[in-house]
């Protein structure tokens, strides 16, 4: 006979959140069932009793799928079943990854698995929040040793007060939403935030800060709705003591620490990285076979490395490569680069470098998303490469990891903010970060080198965005440091990487990581104004490339005109079959998109394509008007007068009275078929047929002829 199910339910915000498990997975270490509103996400945790032989790290692994199921769906393509992860998934694995890995005990190198599948979604509550608060309840109540439990809010900012888990639709599309300024996602424990992931819209370090707060606060239910969880199903603890590796980093810090001090006090990272090597050979060229063995030498190793670099910081001395814990890096910025590209940039700051490229495109290039709450296009992409040989390593290469997704979407997310309304500037924008040199913070580089590739390209950005990641030291006293612009080897040994990006005007995008349990308010304050300081400096020094977007486009990038036709007119311009819109192509070499709402793009890197179709597409959907002189071709003569095709398609009447000033038995007196006329239009029968008239009009000027003028000519 199973144990029956435990379920435990609160009031949070507008919805109530459920959480549940002994009913479902009951094989899985911790398996729960969150569900918020009609979100369902189940939560399932499993973890190796014993770890690998020689295992020194932690094998932590976090998968997020989402099942079209949930939303009532079936998948789109041939095979009719999720593949791949999508972007939305790998970036949700992250983001639930991120504040639970620090909480697990210090040593345990298990290897460890959680999924997540979302069951069923309401289209109105992101499921990315509701499996992160399922992820930590699974953990929790599995016994596996996790300091936990984090809980998870997302924040908007409307209308200047914050928001609870604003819906799905309020922040599809921010961008076009000019009450929402903010989408944060904030997690953490009890006592202390752990990781913030952000897209705002030019706001105030002190409105981020609020945000953060505000959601930490917001949270604090769901804590204890989880530990109430926990009380009534959690199983027992593992047994699970953090290893005791005092005596082996003793010899290992006598061994190598003078050779790794000195490595640290070189400046060249490639020169650095050479001597770390030899002091870690000497160390182990001096250990017994036993402490070769030990799975915590990389640990102890780390230990040496970390307590150089911190020590040195924390005790108020110069950083690896000689600055203060303020001051950024030099920085090099060039634009143009690349002669056939549309838009191009390199950055450099420090020994961290990128490529940036920016493509103009039509509609035809937007990107499709396929996702539960619905099918959508994106005209903004930004996609970022990270090359082994960047970091100077032989590696694999192979298709983007979860790394380059995050990172490029980072990038993204800091940029969005400033793009030109799609009604403004109706091209497909897509930025291409290649780092090709990295130590330190190459997604904000990709920040700093896609807002100059965009100007370069022509993009009328509201305002240039630079961003610069933020490092910590943090002791067991208390006592800390906050460091700007952080090198590799600080991200590394260091606490925190934390993120700003923005403009002169506010910040577009805040992610935070940390490796401890967490940081206080005070800390992240210091270091909102500390990147603030530096983000002010990056502006400053891109400015020298390039101020704003250029006026004119590359000689390669495509020209797009935007005209708007009456929506029942849709279906003349297509023609049956599409018949007519790719006579339109064919005959004026330019790229034509309509829109539903009667939006047409007309898209060519020559300018006589454009202005071809224009009047091609004006012909077909504008009306004659009465009175006005056209230029007709004569198609069709008749006892009683000649046809004359003179608006697109529209084809009138020249009665043979009207054909000249004096009387003619037949048109053919004075006309042929094809000859070239001007006509006037002199309106319309009561069947809405058009008549003309020729002998009002100078046949050579196309100007009327004024009675004055006949009166001239009589004499």
């Amino acid at each position: 006979m199973f144990e029956a199910a435990v379920q435990k339910s609160i009031q949070w915000g507008q919805e109530t959140l459920t959480l549940e498990t002994g009913k479902v997975a009951r094989q899985a270490d911790g398996s729960v069932i969150a569900t918020l509103g009609e979100t369902s996400v189940m939560a399932n945790v499993t973890f190796a009793k014993e770890p690998k032989p020689g295992q020194d790290f932690f094998p932590l692994t976090v998968h997020y799928q989402e099942k079209f199921y949930a939303a009532g769906k079936i998948p789109g393509g041939f095979f009719k079943r999720e593949g791949r992860p999508s972007e939305k998934e790998t970036l949700t694995s992250r983001l639930i990854d991120r504040p639970v890995r620090p909480l697990f005990a210090p040593g345990f190198k298990h290897e460890v698995l959680v999924m997540c599948t979302v069951l069923s979604h309401d289209l109105v509550n992101d499921p990315d929040i509701v499996a992160m608060i399922a992820a930590s309840a699974a953990l929790t109540i599995s016994g596996v040793p996790f300091m936990g439990p984090i809980a998870a809010a997302r924040v908007g900012f409307a209308n200047g007060a914050y928001v609870l888990n604003p819906e799905v639709q309020d922040m599809d599309h921010l961008r076009s939403n000019p009450e929402q300024r903010l989408d944060l996602v904030v997690a953490g424990t009890r006592d202390a935030v752990m990781m913030v992931e952000s897209e705002a819209y030019e706001l105030s370090e002190d409105e981020m800060l609020g945000a953060v707060k505000f959601g930490h606060e917001q949270m604090q239910p769901v804590i204890d709705l989880i530990v109430e969880l926990a009380e009534a199903a959690a199983k027992e603890p593992f047994d699970f003591q953090s290893p005791d590796y005092s005596d082996l980093y003793a010899r290992v810090k006598s061994l190598g620490e003078a050779d790794m001090r000195a490595a640290y006090a070189i400046r060249d990272k490639g020169e650095r990285r050479d001597l770390i090597d030899v002091a870690k050979a000497k160390v182990k060229a001096g250990l017994s076979d036993e402490d070769l063995a030990n799975p915590n030498l990389g640990s102890a190793m780390k230990k040496l490395e970390s307590g150089i670099l911190r020590g040195d910081i924390i005790n108020g001395g110069a950083r690896i490569d000689g600055r203060d814990t303020r001051t950024v890096r030099a920085i090099d910025s060039e634009v143009g680069i690349l002669p056939r590209t549309h838009g191009s940039a390199l950055f450099t700051r420090g020994e961290t470098q990128a490529l940036a490229v920016t493509t103009l495109g039509t509609g035809d290039d937007e990107q499709m998303i396929d996702a539960l709450h619905g099918t959508s296009r994106s005209n903004f992409m930004l996609h970022y490469n990270f090359p082994p040989y960047s970091v100077g390593e032989v590696g694999r290469v192979g298709s983007p990891g979860r790394r380059e997704i995050g990172h490029g979407k980072l990038a993204w997310r800091a940029l969005q903010a400033v793009l030109p309304a799609p009604a403004d500037f109706p091209y497909t924008i897509r930025v291409v970060s290649e780092i090709t040199e990295s130590n330190g913070s190459s997604s904000m580089a990709s920040v700093c080198g896609g807002s100059l590739s965009m100007m370069d390209a022509g993009v009328p950005l509201k305002a240039p965005v630079a961003g610069v990641a933020m490092g910590l030291i943090l002791e067991d006293d208390g006592k800390y440091a906050v460091l700007t612009d952080i090198l590799g080897d600080e991200d590394h040994l260091g606490d925190m990487d934390f993120k700003v990006a923005g403009t002169e005007r506010g910040i577009t995008s805040l992610q935070m990581d940390i490796k401890v349990q967490g940081i206080t308010p005070a800390i992240m304050e210091q270091a909102l104004a500390q990147a603030k300081d530096g983000r002010m400096q990056i502006l400053a020094e891109m400015a020298k490339a390039l101020k704003e977007g250029r006026r004119e486009f590359s000689a390669h990038a495509p020209r797009i005109e935007t005209m708007t036709i009456p929506t029942d007119k849709i279906r003349e311009v297509i023609g049956s079959g599409g018949k007519v819109i790719r006579e339109i192509v064919e005959v004026s070499g330019a790229k034509v998109d309509i829109n539903d709402d009667g939006t047409i793009k007309i898209a060519s890197a020559n300018a006589d394509s454009i202005k071809k179709a224009h009047e091609m597409i004006w012909s077909i959907v504008a009306e004659p008007e009465e009175g006005k002189v056209y230029t007709g071709k004569v198609v069709k003569l008749v006892d009683f007068g000649a046809f004359v095709n003179f608006f697109g398609k529209r084809d009138g009447l020249v009665h043979v009275s009207q054909i000249a000033n004096k009387r003619l038995q037949h048109p053919n007196e004075i006309l042929k078929e094809g000859q070239e006329v001007k006509v006037k239009l002199l309106g319309f029968d009561d069947r809405g047929k058009v008549r003309l008239g020729m002998k009002m009009v100078d046949q050579e000027t196309g100007e009327e002829i004024t009675e004055k003028k006949e009166d001239a000519s009589a004499e």
